[in-house]
């Protein structure tokens, strides 16, 4: 039986010490002694402070919307992930250093918002906040000038869809059964079988290629 008080963070940390990264099962809720749900409590953030949060929030729904399948990233609780594995970070490292480059590319962000459009990023509107992205989207067509923060942008993405995948609602987007017992077992249907050969034709790369089909995730690696 899963320990009811194992956290994504946990979880994840488990999957990458075993020399793997993806996803994770979804965070699970503590239990009383006498098998009732306990409450969770507020969100204490550890992290990003008040402004810091809300570019959070925005750039985070900006890379992973919702859309009629699932909700969206701040949703799915990715922010708090975010914020929660900065400091685990920090603690396993010994170091701020990872938490510095995601807050140093925020502040760019923030710089670069208030500097074009006198707002700061997370209240600039979703035109000039994808106007600022797309000089970062994808460090192969970055300026020298924003080489640094199109690789900032790469790992910020990269812990918005890891957080996102590791949630319920993530779990429940991509559909993932888990190891269910099946009465027999048929193999892939035709159809998903069509799905993996039309893939392959049009050099599909599994999840070095980051496929979007399933989602439709902002600025996707190319």
């Amino acid at each position: 039986m899963s320990d009811p008080n194992i956290t994504r963070r946990d979880l994840l940390y488990g999957i990458g010490t075993a020399g793997a990264s993806g996803t994770a099962l979804g965070q699970t809720h503590a239990h009383g002694a006498a098998g009732a749900a306990v409450p969770a409590k507020a969100y204490q953030r550890k992290i990003f402070n008040d402004r810091q949060w809300s570019t959070v929030q925005a750039l985070c729904d900006l890379i992973l919307p919702a859309d009629g399948r699932s909700g969206s990233a701040t949703q799915a609780g990715v922010p708090e992930f975010i914020d929660d594995w900065l400091d685990f970070r920090k603690q396993q490292d010994g170091n701020g250093d990872f938490a510095a480059q995601i807050l140093g590319g925020m502040a760019w962000l923030d710089l670069e918002a208030e500097r074009l459009f006198q707002k700061p990023f997370a209240s600039a509107g979703p035109g000039p906040q994808k106007q600022i992205l797309d000089r970062i989207a994808w460090p192969g067509r970055a300026a020298p000038e924003d080489r640094r923060w199109a690789a900032f942008f790469s790992k910020f993405r990269d812990l918005t869809v890891s957080g996102f995948f590791s949630s319920g609602i993530g779990i429940k987007d991509l559909p993932y059964l888990g190891n269910t017992a099946v009465a027999e077992w048929k193999g892939c249907s035709a159809e998903v079988w069509a799905i993996i050969e039309d893939r392959m034709k049009n050099g599909y790369q599994g999840l070095g290629g980051v496929s979007t089909q399933s989602r439709n995730v902002l600025f996707p690696a190319k």
